[in-house]
């Protein structure tokens, strides 16, 4: 048979073994992400989905600034909204900033504690309002449900997403480290205060008595925040929408799989449950080539290497103030300085620093030139840091930054300088020490090497559970029912109080026994000497 023969019925029994090949089963999942640098973490799970076989319809606003309407990754449904979270955090980083220049006081705390109060009920507003546009609207949720989704992943740092799952009555998975009053595991494990600080304290695992009492004044705003500001924002919704009613915290504790963006070579040890996966890191890969320009920038720093400082996705700049100190400090330094920096241009800026409106930060952090990493201690940049081994001096500036890089200073692989200290002495001891005293680098290698040491990657880790999920219809065998306990069942206080009764009664009864059995004994005595 001619060769041309063979290979034309090889080529036509391949077309057919492939067109009788069963379709890769790939789920249909509904996203409801949070806007921002949450974002770039959900995206980089959905690719990962998308690049399995997976569909997914993402609901964003149409004031969204990070997520775009048109994506090969999903489809999109869009929420009119008149005002997006942007102008909100805005506003409060730059007046969060100024207070911290200003120092440390009281009434500085109390500020910034309303200021961000205020900001996150604001922000919990805009999206209730939305939610009500979506359950309002019969041919959106017509469509919802007929498209047959086969679960929620959702953020729960907003809580639409949460209540939407409820609504239509699908599994749901979250993409998490906060919910809409404070950090995950509050909400889901048991978590003594004595040693498990809550963010914000800046605390550690290890509080002496002041400190536990610190500790417990910051977990009574987390209390507050979710009584007052947070819970009444969607209580109507619930009474209205969901039958029988409902609360934020019962529905996040009926989440089935809980993908916890962290994990215990950066958080301090702590109780959890069998439906919290630890994915930390899991947005990290090995480092990819960098541009030709920005390489032969960094190979030009030779044997002092690179310094790279980023702000994360939020702050375009520092105060201008700062921004100079920095810069004449990086102008003395031998190494060559890679800065992200948005703002006005610093007067003081060196010829060995190069300005940048973006960097492939993991590319950098994964470059050998690199020494030091000055971040603002964002959970992605920490988390980074870590994967690449790259020791961090951190300016943390809001929110969940400074006790991110407490832990990399707990563990000695990294420095912090608050931004009320940041002067040009201080930031320079600060950038010396970590880059000259070798324990820094060694620390962060070490704790590099116990996050890489693991059976399975964070996001294969990620997507199995999310694809469980959808081949289970859920996972209600890995969630405890202890949450719908009263408080004092749970902590077997009704059991307590049984037995101190059982045993107060036994013991007054024993009493009583005795003292009649004393009397009768006398009354004997007294009649045969009588």
């Amino acid at each position: 048979m001619p060769l041309q023969s063979v290979c034309g019925i090889f080529l036509f029994l391949s077309v057919c073994l492939i067109s009788f090949t069963p379709p890769c089963d790939g789920g249909n999942i509904l996203v409801f992400p949070v806007d921002g640098s949450h974002w770039i973490n959900m995206k980089i799970l959905l690719e990962e989905l998308h690049a399995r076989g997976h569909s997914m319809t993402v609901i964003r606003a149409s004031t969204s600034w990070y997520i775009p309407e048109k994506s090969p990754l999903y489809k999109s449904i869009t929420l009119e909204m008149d005002e997006g979270l942007e102008n909100f955090f805005d506003i409060y980083l730059q007046e969060h900033m100024r207070a911290q220049r200003e120092g440390a006081s009281a009434l500085t705390f109390f500020k910034l504690t309303k200021d961000f109060l205020s900001m996150i009920s604001e922000a919990h507003l805009l999206w209730s309002e939305a939610l009500v546009q979506i359950f309002d609207d019969e041919r959106m949720i017509q469509s919802l449900k007929d498209s047959q989704y086969d679960l929620v992943l959702t953020d729960p740092a907003i809580a639409p997403g949460v209540l939407l799952a409820k609504y239509l009555k699908l599994p749901m998975v979250l993409n998490v480290r906060w919910i809409t009053s404070g950090e995950g595991h509050f909400a889901i494990a048991p978590s003594p205060l004595s040693y498990i600080p809550v963010p914000g304290s800046g605390l550690t695992d290890k509080m002496n008595f002041i400190q536990r009492v610190k500790n417990l004044l910051f977990y009574s705003i987390i209390l507050f925040q979710q009584k007052f500001m947070v819970g009444p924002c969607y209580d109507t919704i619930c009474n209205k929408y969901i039958e029988g009613g409902c609360d934020i915290i019962s529905l996040l504790q009926e989440a089935d799989i809980w993908l916890f963006r962290s994990d215990f070579v950066f958080e301090f040890p702590r109780p959890t449950m069998p439906n919290v996966i630890y994915i930390g890191g899991f947005q990290c890969k090995p480092a990819q080539p960098l541009p030709a320009d920005l390489e032969e920038f960094v190979q030009s720093a030779g044997e002092h290497g690179v310094i790279i400082m980023t702000l994360g996705t939020l702050v375009n700049a520092l105060p201008k103030e700062v921004a100079d100190e920095i810069a004449s400090v990086f102008a003395k330094m031998p190494q060559k300085v890679i800065w992200r920096h948005k703002g006005e241009r610093p007067s003081t800026l060196g010829n060995n620093t190069l300005i940048v409106d973006w960097m492939p930060q993991k590319d950098l952090l994964g470059h050998p030139q690199t020494k030091v990493f000055v971040a603002h201690g964002g959970t992605n940049g920490v988390q980074e840091a870590i994967y690449h081994g790259i020791p961090v001096l951190g300016i943390p500036l809001f929110f969940d930054q400074y006790d991110n890089l407490l832990r990399l200073q707990e563990r000695g692989a990294g420095k912090i300088i608050q931004l009320g200290d940041v002067s040009g002495r201080s930031f320079e001891q600060g950038l010396s020490e970590v880059l000259h005293q070798d324990s820094y680098t060694q620390n962060m290698q070490r704790l590099s090497r116990l996050h890489r040491d693991q059976p399975m990657t964070p996001m294969d880790q990620a997507v199995f559970w999310v694809e469980y999920v959808m081949r289970h219809k859920g996972a209600p065998h890995l969630r405890t029912e202890a949450y719908k306990m009263p408080w004092y069942s749970y902590y077997c206080l009704d059991v307590l109080l049984l037995l101190l009764t059982a045993t107060t009664v036994l013991l007054l009864s024993t009493l009583a026994i005795f003292r009649f059995l004393c009397c009768r004994s006398r009354r004997k005595i007294k009649t045969k000497q009588h």
